[in-house]
């Protein structure tokens, strides 16, 4: 199985930006597609965005944030410009079988990672 780490999170302010990276432990990485979703405190678990070959993202941060991977690596990446303090939430890498966008049909998650942005 897949087991992902997350890391990259942090403090930032309004404005500013961060790189989350997820790195992949199992042996099947290039036949995943991977996925970004976050949570807030008090709110459910939200699509950021995926990829296998082509990357969809979510329209609250489509423009600003980038998701690219490197198969070699065994790692995803989430780029974050412009960020607002409305991106404030745990970060979770997953990874899924078949392309889905859905929290409920993903098959391995990472713990994530807090992104905290200052106004």
């Amino acid at each position: 199985q897949e087991q992902l780490v997350e890391s990259g999170g942090g403090l930032v302010q309004a404005g500013g930006s961060l790189r989350l990276s997820c790195a992949a432990s199992g042996r099947s990485f290039s036949t995943f597609v991977m996925a970004w979703f976050r949570q807030a405190p008090g709110k459910e678990r939200e699509f950021v965005a995926n990829m296998w070959i082509s990357r969809y993202y979510a329209d609250s941060v489509k423009g600003r944030f980038t998701i690219s991977r490197d198969n070699a690596k065994n790692t995803v990446y989430l780029q974050m410009n412009s960020l607002k303090p409305e991106d404030t939430a745990v970060y979770l890498c997953a990874a899924a079988r078949s392309w889905t966008t859905g929290v409920t049909n993903q098959d391995y998650w990472g713990k994530g990672t807090l992104v905290t942005v200052s106004s």
